[in-house]
């Protein structure tokens, strides 16, 4: 008999890539992962993985049963769900992958309240970039993602997966306390050219969305500076490096060096809570969507 938590752990590696991103995804040790995929080949009398370079590599039969391992685990999920939906109460395991500022500024609270109201459901968080977070769910790897886009770039929605708001994140310009723009009440787009910028790397939804605004506007970025976090960003812009465009979610307290000004017209991206479709029905999935939005509103406030 083949044991389901074995199957889970090289499905997670099918899925996420490397013994260490499929760790993370199951709240194990890597260590742990690959004893478990050992067990596996002994019963199975099959090798898995094979290395390669630094990495490994499914071999043809772990791909097989891979695909086996998520019919099974759908299977899983299916009698959970209902089980759960017949108690009505939310219940059991639940995983969650939201984008960096949104783990950092949106979810403590909500899986504090989750954890509070409801201690028999066990939600756990995994840091991701948000278009990755859709194909996770897409897939089945997590239970619901926390994702955002831009007005020119939409978030994709694959078949078979469902989507709520939970609002709208405003944007602002951040410029050092001595820039020409300091003293503004707001400057429009087509007033950006010239300027040294700092931002997130290129495949990044921020950094897509500043060269495309830009471009619109007339104006080639000239990007002096990339890094992954926003707090980068804001130590940069606050020693005069260069200005950025940073959403205000998760972004914290401004340092004394950095002046907010407000574009105009305003740069807004839309937050939403996805799940696969039919998931809602489990009371998991919507006391999370509703405790996401209710979070929200008090979030968007400050």
């Amino acid at each position: 008999m083949l044991d389901l938590q074995r199957l889970r752990a090289l499905h997670a590696v099918f899925v996420h890539g490397t013994v260490g991103a499929a760790a993370a995804a199951l709240g194990y040790t890597p260590s742990a992962v690959s004893q478990q995929i050992a067990k596996l080949e002994r019963e199975t009398r099959t090798v898995l993985l094979e290395r390669e370079g630094r990495g490994v590599r499914l071999t043809a039969e772990a791909l097989q049963l891979a695909a086996t391992a998520r019919e099974l685990l759908a299977i899983v999920e299916r009698a959970e769900t209902e089980l759960e939906e017949r108690r009505g109460l939310p219940a059991g395991r639940l995983t969650v992958a939201a984008f960096p500022s949104a783990a950092r500024g949106l979810l403590p609270g909500v899986l504090a309240d989750l954890a509070k109201r409801h201690p028999a459901l066990d939600a756990r968080l995994t840091e991701v970039d948000p278009h990755l977070s859709v194909d996770l769910v897409a897939r089945g790897a997590v239970d619901l993602a926390v994702a955002h886009d831009w007005d020119i770039a939409p978030l994709p929605a694959p078949a078979g997966v469902e989507q709520a708001v939970i609002g709208d994140d405003l944007c602002d310009l951040l410029v050092p306390r001595d820039h020409t723009f300091a003293g503004r009440t707001a400057v429009r787009r087509q007033e950006l050219g010239g300027q040294r910028w700092v931002c997130q790397p290129p495949g990044r939804v921020c950094h897509d969305w500043l060269m495309r605004t830009l471009r619109s506007a007339g104006h080639e970025p000239d990007v002096v500076h990339m890094a992954e976090e926003n707090p980068t960003l804001v130590a940069l812009v606050a020693a005069g490096l260069g200005v950025a465009l940073i959403p205000r979610l998760g972004r914290g307290p401004l340092p004394g060096g950095v002046v907010e000004v407000p574009l105009d017209p305003l740069p807004v991206r839309h937050l939403y809570a996805l799940w696969r479709e039919g998931a809602a029905r489990r009371p998991a999935i919507a006391e999370t969507v509703r405790t996401l939005q209710e979070r929200w509103a008090g979030v968007a406030e400050r």
